[in-house]
């Protein structure tokens, strides 16, 4: 389920530059990778999603890891950390390309969210929660302000056992067996 954050505290982030495919000059830092999924504290409507809603969180997640191999277990979370150089960007589009669902062949979602300025920047992640999530393959997210393109970076996910050393940080190995069938 896609997740996105309500960031109450600045807090530092990583240049423009740290591995994005494409980072406009509207965007002043980027911050991309995987994060242990989030409490939430509510719902917001996402009617071009899947689950059709989008989780709320109130404190940003640290990454744990800043790489682009995200092992496709549950509890997992991946995604961008943005601000804005010139202010709020509000509303923008983010896009969520991945491989055909599980029994859905779903391989596009969007929603509305915003990027903010240093002071409350933009967070937004994709967890796994439910087994039709956990495809393997190329995984795009792409910020559209109107048809201008913000920013976009790819993650691949991957089987547990390609990055052992990530599947197991965020405490959910009882759940491995869903998402490797056994």
């Amino acid at each position: 389920m896609i997740v996105r954050a309500l960031i109450l505290a600045a807090l530092p982030l990583a240049s423009a530059a740290q591995q994005a495919d494409f980072v406009s000059d509207r965007i002043a830092t980027l911050e991309a990778g995987i994060v242990c999924s989030p409490p939430t504290i509510g719902m917001d409507s996402a009617p071009d999603t899947v689950a059709g809603a989008t989780e709320i969180f109130e404190d940003r997640p640290d990454f744990i890891s800043n790489g682009r191999r995200v092992p496709a277990v549950p509890g997992i979370s991946f995604g961008v950390v943005s601000t804005s150089a010139t202010g709020a960007i509000d509303p923008v589009t983010f896009r969520v390309i991945h491989p055909p669902f599980t029994g859905l062949g779903v391989t596009e979602q969007s929603f509305q969210t915003r990027i903010g300025p240093a002071t409350t920047p933009g967070a937004t992640y994709y967890g796994f929660d439910e087994p039709y999530e956990l495809v393997h393959g190329t995984w795009v997210m792409e910020a559209w302000d109107g048809d201008d393109l913000l920013y976009r970076v790819q993650f691949t996910v991957v089987p547990p056992a390609a990055v052992p050393d990530l599947a197991g940080l965020c405490g959910f190995e009882d759940l491995l067996s869903l998402a490797t069938g056994n």
